[in-house]
């Protein structure tokens, strides 16, 4: 086992809670899935940073808090998820923290982030969001 691959157990674990969390959210219960992911977190060793799975887990968390309004929580833990593996540079992560940021009246941030998200994911990564987020970021980009 590498420094950087989780004991198969311990991932199967993770996966496993991961899904249930994810099939809750598909359900409509945000708060039953914030648990399962919760759960997922609890059981990443530390430096909980270090690990690619973080990356994945921070952004599940993410996006149930992005999806009850709780912007300012969001933003922060994808902002965390920014610092794991392969989290930088992420279209959907820097979606998230722009439209967070939006919410939030940080509109530097949110011209930046998503900025990276259309950089990184085009306008395809906008095709299911509110139209309002495409619609800021088109007043400061040319041509999209």
């Amino acid at each position: 086992m590498s420094q950087h691959e989780l004991p198969n157990d311990v991932y199967q674990q993770i996966t496993s809670y991961c899904k249930r969390g994810d099939e809750l959210l598909r359900n409509g219960d945000e708060r039953g899935s914030y648990e399962y992911y919760s759960k997922a977190w609890m059981l990443i060793p530390e430096p909980k940073i270090d690990w690619e799975t973080s990356t994945w887990v921070l952004s599940a968390l993410g996006e149930v808090l992005f999806r009850l309004g709780q912007y300012e929580d969001a933003k922060n833990l994808f902002l965390r998820a920014v610092q794991c593996p392969k989290g930088l540079g992420n279209p959907y992560i820097h979606l998230r923290i722009g439209q967070s940021q939006f919410e939030t009246g940080n509109i530097e941030g949110a011209k930046e982030n998503l900025a990276r998200a259309f950089m990184g994911g085009g306008l395809e990564i906008f095709k299911q969001e509110n139209e309002k987020y495409l619609t800021f970021l088109r007043q400061f980009l040319e041509g999209i």
